[in-house]
């Protein structure tokens, strides 16, 4: 599941998990859309907030390796 879809399944919107989480409503945000990444630091609290595994969430995009290529051209 990607970490929009673990937010919404545990039913918070971006503020309240970025609450839990402990970063800005914007950091969330960008992580969901894939422009920046948490920290190893910040799972932990990502695993709590949202109750699973980091394992579980997919941090990456499917066609991410696919779209640095295409920025990098």
């Amino acid at each position: 599941m990607t970490l929009k879809a673990a937010r919404v399944n545990k039913g918070l919107n971006q503020q309240e998990a970025a609450d839990k989480i402990g970063v800005s409503r914007t950091t969330l945000q960008a992580w969901e859309t894939y422009k920046s990444f948490p920290t190893v630091a910040q799972l932990p609290a990502i695993e709590a907030a949202y109750n699973v595994k980091y394992d579980d969430i997919i941090f990456l995009p499917d066609d991410y390796a696919l779209s640095v290529k295409a920025r990098e051209a």
